[in-house]
């Protein structure tokens, strides 16, 4: 955690949180992030209107070296890597048999190596498949949570406030159109569906330009230096209450928080970002193309704004979202937002019309079209 005055820990407010270290990490030294720094709902404002930075250490790295990285990885998860050239960064996902989402990472290429950051607890599943499927492959993907740290620079002068670190330059986001349903062979680039911009640090480790800011992965022992130098430049801390609160607004769902066991990509807006929908076989792509060619996954993501009025405490994740006493879905992240007030992600029946009158709990919801 970034150590300074005001600073809260999430697990001071939540022990069960899913934003703390996983054991074995916390073990090997890795501490938790903080909440916020005394004024949350101003921090939401700096990430939204300036930049400011967000500690995200608690997320997990897996580092994966070896020759034939991008081609062992390409076969195993659903985005296109076999060619992912050094200084981009992009998404992935590895579903189960059935199509339904099992982890989300992002990837970022540099220096000879695959980096994958993922949720925290979804470190040791994520890297036990990838040591299931070594066979011959030359790779070796190992756990580098307790060496590197990520830290996030949010808002929309987070490419400007970077240049403090020696980084310039960071190119917007590349995403590609996703075809509609029984589009044409070749409509696809053999490309990953999403380009993130990557620099190395001069410090070490690299800048990745993505939908929300830019993210630095650095050795945890530079940490401190790191939060110096932009402190130093009149970046101000935010803590994770506050990024949560800028991702929920801008619809980008968590794995694990925003899904559940059922979860297909199609369904939470994770096609576009992490899945190539003409690349060879990988588990689960029989799902993926089906729903895709039908045009209608079963559910949708969705925005919900929140009365407030009967609790000002947002909902837990997995709370069932209801109409006329059925149960037409599930929360995932609730927020409270500096400008839109209570709201949360959901994933909802697709037949759910947007003016339903649906309630979260005893708290009446409306879904935000």
């Amino acid at each position: 955690m970034i150590d300074i005055a005001g600073a809260v820990s999430v697990e001071s407010i939540d022990e069960d949180s899913r934003d703390q270290p996983e054991p074995a990490h916390a073990a090997a030294g890795v501490r938790s992030v903080a909440a916020h720094y005394g004024d949350p709902l101003r921090e939401q404002r700096t990430l939204e209107t300036a930049v400011g930075l967000v500690d995200r250490s608690h997320r997990g790295v897996i580092a994966v070296p070896g020759e034939d990285r991008l081609g062992w990885l390409h076969t195993l998860t659903t985005q296109h890597l076999a060619d992912l050239p050094a200084g981009q960064g992009t998404e992935l996902l590895v579903l189960s048999p059935h199509g339904h989402v099992e982890q989300h990472a992002m990837v970022t290429e540099q220096g000879g190596t695959t980096w994958l950051d993922t949720e925290p607890g979804d470190t040791a599943g994520l890297l036990g498949y990838l040591e299931r499927m070594r066979f011959f492959s030359k790779v070796e993907p190992r756990d580098v949570t307790p060496e590197h740290a990520l830290l996030s620079l949010v808002g929309p002068a987070a490419v400007d406030a970077v240049a403090t670190l020696g980084v310039s330059g960071l190119a917007e986001p590349d995403l590609l159109e996703v075809p509609g349903p029984k589009f044409r062979a070749g409509s696809v680039p053999p490309r990953s569906t999403v380009r993130y911009d990557v620099r190395a640090l001069p410090i070490g480790g690299w800048a990745r330009r993505g939908p929300l800011g830019v993210d630095l992965l650095v050795a945890r022992e530079a940490m401190g230096r790191v939060v110096a130098e932009l402190r130093g430049a009149d970046v101000p801390v935010a803590g994770l209450w506050a990024y949560e609160a800028v991702r929920v607004a801008a619809r980008r769902p968590r794995v694990g928080l925003d899904t559940d066991h059922r979860s297909i990509p199609a369904e939470v807006g994770l096609v576009g970002p992490a899945v190539h929908l003409e690349k060879g076989c990988y588990r689960g792509q029989e799902t993926v193309a089906r729903v895709h060619n039908m045009g209608r996954p079963p559910r949708r993501l969705v925005l919900l704004h929140l009365d407030g009025v009967t609790t000002d405490q947002p909902p837990s994740a997995g709370t069932p979202v209801t109409r006329d006493g059925r149960t037409v879905g599930f929360v995932g992240t609730a927020v409270h937002h500096h400008e839109l007030g209570q709201v949360a992600l959901a994933v909802v029946k697709r037949n759910v019309p947007d003016d339903a009158r649906l309630l979260v709990g005893e708290t009446a919801a409306m879904i935000d079209s």
